[in-house]
């Protein structure tokens, strides 16, 4: 098998992962990381956005409410239909397209902003995916970016569920490093461009850490995948109960319980 084939065959599993489950509802856990997305780009009536690895269209929603010419572009179209619904109820348009992080089908300096939440983190070769977000990102325009912390909740589960599956291939790097300041500095400067970092935290509310682990389990595309991978060895039920005690240490009782998810908003400017 060649690199090319291995490429595709591994988008084909994350075609697989992003269908599987209900993303919409876990779309809408993070709807509030989209709006400071959108804020921190300061899209205008009138731009022209691409909400790269868009999903259900939390950021390309908020981007066109503003008046911008929204693009929504995603590995899963199945995840279109609710994008699509939730568009017609907003009345707003945008255009949504199947496509590829790491080809995106458009053409140089297409876009004054070029967003993506907690998405392009999944694209196995990230120097590819910077060099494409600041190819089709206009002169004076603007990348930014809502990735999860290499440190923080999400990030420490990707890796621990990592240490339970197959190492994937050698040409695909770790979804936790999108989180990682040095990795991402050095995938910019390869493209010629320079990022800069903000930290933030999304409260997610869960009662509990078991009920985090319960909702995920039942609707996340790549705990479920874990599950049926593991589970005929005889393996979730151990990989489960660390997620729960990982989960144990982001949580916090007041308000009902919330889960304490720290990202960064990482802002690229293409120089004029």
């Amino acid at each position: 098998m060649t690199v090319s084939d291995e490429v595709s065959a591994l988008k084909q599993r994350h075609h697989a992962t992003w269908a599987a489950g209900d993303y919409a509802v876990i779309a809408q856990l993070i709807e509030d990381v989209a709006e400071v997305c959108v804020e921190c780009a300061a899209v205008e009536p009138g731009m022209d956005v691409l909400d790269v690895a868009t999903g259900t269209g939390n950021a390309a929603l908020v981007a066109a409410g503003r008046g911008a010419r929204v693009t929504g572009l995603d590995l899963t179209p199945e995840l279109f239909d609710t994008a699509r619904a939730r568009a017609a109820e907003m009345g707003v348009g945008i255009g949504w397209v199947q496509g590829d992080a790491e080809d995106l089908p458009f053409g140089d300096g297409s876009f004054h902003r070029v967003l993506s939440t907690c998405g392009i983190q999944f694209a196995p070769r990230h120097e590819v995916v910077a060099r494409e977000l600041v190819r089709v990102c206009r002169p004076a325009g603007a990348i930014v970016l809502c990735n999860w912390t290499a440190d923080g909740m999400i990030g420490e589960l990707f890796k621990l569920i990592g240490s339970y599956l197959p190492a994937p291939p050698s040409f695909a790097s770790s979804p936790a490093l999108w989180g990682d300041q040095d990795h991402v500095r050095v995938l910019f400067a390869a493209a010629a461009a320079e990022p800069s970092f903000e930290r933030r935290t999304a409260a997610i509310p869960f009662a509990s850490p078991e009920a985090y682990v319960d909702f995920f389990e039942a609707n996340y595309g790549p705990t479920i995948k874990a599950r049926e991978a593991l589970e005929p060895q005889g393996r979730w039920a151990e990989l489960r109960a660390e997620i729960v005690e990982l989960a144990r240490r982001f949580h916090r009782s007041d308000g009902g319980g919330v889960l304490d998810q720290d990202y960064f908003v990482i802002t690229v400017r293409r120089s004029p």
